[in-house]
């Protein structure tokens, strides 16, 4: 089983959420990036997705947008991604970590170069926010044929007759977006959620993870009672955008990390 398998089939076990943090790799600069990566998995993060930073991340809000332009300012670039994914595995082997981003740097790399390269370097998953179903042949067919699960998002405006086509060669788990926009938005009711999963369980058998406006411990553990993950990015990322040291941002998003997993882990007990 993959990372990502045995990750979720473990939690399914122990009845609980899988807490999924989102941060840009690189932001504010590589080693305090990296310090705050290797920290996640102890903090509580259960699977990490890690951004690829990019000049035109349309479908973020503020602040990851402002993310990307810190960490593009610190030269941050896809090779160095990897890169920190490679060091991260040096300290972890068990941890699922999903790079998530658009598709022109890989693009740009070569799809080939990439997917050899994210093999080796320890990446479980992608997740590419402006490549449809329709262009599966592009980069998802190649990366699960490499060993790289392809997580899809599917969004309110989904509907059931466009779900299947979303779904089709997704793996890994399904990323619901639970408002319509960009990241950081307002957050969803629990009504819409609960009505939501059911709606896409009945399509899929893959972990359903939520996120889009899930900023602290109470929402969290509200979502991780129907799903089967709760994504949190921006509010994370607030805390390297507030903190005035390399020091207060490890210690800002890892604390945080602390109380959304305390959250999470309490919501079904």
């Amino acid at each position: 089983m993959s990372r990502l398998q045995t990750r979720f089939e473990q939690l399914k076990q122990e009845n609980r959420a899988a807490l999924v943090t989102f941060v840009t790799g690189g932001d504010p600069d590589y080693a305090t990036s990296l310090a705050i990566l290797k920290g996640l998995p102890d903090a509580g993060a259960d699977v990490i997705e890690l951004g690829m930073p990019f000049t035109d991340p349309m479908a973020d809000g503020p602040a990851i947008q402002l993310a990307n332009i810190r960490a593009l300012a610190a030269k941050q670039d896809l090779a160095k991604t990897l890169q920190m994914v490679r060091e991260f595995r040096e300290g972890n082997q068990t941890t699922p970590l999903v790079l998530m981003g658009y598709f022109n740097p890989i693009h740009k790399m070569g799809v080939e170069r990439f997917l050899a390269e994210a093999v080796e370097a320890g990446v479980d998953g992608l997740i590419v926010v402006d490549l449809p179903p329709e262009h599966n042949e592009d980069l998802c067919d190649p990366a699960q044929a490499a060993g790289i699960d392809f997580i899809r998002l599917t969004t309110p405006t989904t509907d059931d007759k466009r779900l299947p086509t979303v779904l089709n060669g997704s793996s890994g788990f399904v990323y619901y977006v639970s408002v319509a926009g960009v990241t950081g938005a307002g957050s969803a009711t629990l009504e819409h959620v609960e009505e939501a999963v059911a709606r896409l369980k009945r399509h899929t058998d893959l972990p359903l993870c939520i996120g889009f406006g899930i900023r602290t411990p109470d929402q969290a553990a509200a979502i991780a009672r129907l799903a089967d993950g709760v994504v949190v990015g921006s509010a994370l990322i607030d805390q390297i955008a507030n903190a005035e040291t390399s020091e207060q941002a490890v210690k800002g998003v890892l604390g945080l990390c602390r109380e959304l997993s305390e959250g999470v882990r309490g919501a079904r007990g």
